[in-house]
Order: C-alpha cells, then sequence, then structure tokens
C-alpha cells in the first residue's frame, strides 16, 4: 500500500498533540491507527500503529483497544512492555544524565521510567489518524518506515 496524501498531510501537518495532556480526549478509545512522534514538532522520530487484529467485524469490547492503549503505554514512559520507551531511554535521555542521576539509578533511589516519562511529557508530541483495520496502519507504518514521505525515515524505528 502506498501513503496516501491524506494520510501523509494528517501524519505530518495534523494537530499535534502532548503526552504531558495525556489522556487525550481526541483519541477513540476503540480503533486502529498510525501515529508519528515528533521531538519538539520539528523532528521526526517515531512511527507506530496499533489494532493489528481490528477488522471491520471486530466487536468494539467495554475496554480500550488499539491505538489508545498503545499511545496510553508511551505517556506512561514505562520501559517495561514498550519499546518505544526502551528507544527513548537508550537514545535520548541516557546520554543526557549526568554520574549523579545515573548512579542514583544504579543505586535504586531515583527510577530510570521516572527520567524517561518526564523527557517524553517535557519534548515529545504526536500526531495520529484512525484507519479502517490493522492490515491498513501497518502498511501505513511500514511505509513511512522506509522512508516513503517526506521526512524521511524516522529516527528511532526505521526499517533496517
Amino acid at each position: 500500500m502506498s501513503l496516501s496524501v491524506q494520510f501523509a498531510n494528517d501524519l505530518s501537518y495534523g494537530p499535534t498533540y502532548l503526552f504531558a495532556d495525556w489522556p487525550n480526549l481526541a483519541v477513540s478509545t476503540f480503533g486502529a491507527g498510525v501515529y508519528t512522534i515528533w521531538h519538539n514538532d520539528d523532528r521526526f522520530i517515531y512511527v507506530g500503529m496499533s489494532g493489528r487484529g481490528i477488522t471491520a467485524e471486530t466487536n468494539r469490547r467495554n475496554k480500550p483497544q488499539g491505538i489508545y492503549t498503545r499511545l496510553q503505554s508511551h505517556a506512561s514512559g514505562r520501559r517495561s512492555g514498550d519499546q518505544f520507551c526502551v528507544y527513548v531511554a537508550d537514545r535520548l535521555v541516557l546520554p543526557i544524565l549526568s554520574q549523579d542521576d545515573i548512579t542514583a539509578i544504579a543505586l535504586g533511589r531515583r527510577q530510570m521510567d521516572a527520567f524517561v516519562r518526564r523527557y517524553i511529557y517535557e519534548n515529545l508530541r504526536y500526531r495520529f489518524v484512525l484507519v479502517q483495520d490493522g492490515a491498513t496502519a501497518y502498511a501505513i507504518e511500514a511505509a513511512i518506515r522506509i522512508g516513503g514521505w517526506e521526512h524521511g525515515r524516522p529516527f528511532l524505528n526505521p526499517s533496517r
């Protein structure tokens, strides 16, 4: 699937949302979608999708499913089970920690996840689009990861 002009525009120039403002009422609690993450609105760093198993026949549950839960996980800053937060920790947070911060983490006086969450809240924004199903979301994410749009490949998760 090629990246449609409308999806590219929405993910490039649509409204941006701060992770610090989570939860976001604009994000549907159910549905497949694609999102881009930006460092202070100007540097494209990540593309993701959620809702891989969602189809037109998927019944909505009483609990959130899809893009909402994925963005919620990213906003938490918790590295466990969230590859985006691991990338942020390794590539963006670790290089700016002081030796005292690293020592405090190693001694258990501070938590690395707290540094990750603060970094996400202070520096990162996202844009998103909802799509009809998980297969479409996956195809759009794949097209962006290989650089199939004007912003090139994402800093944190380009296709290899």
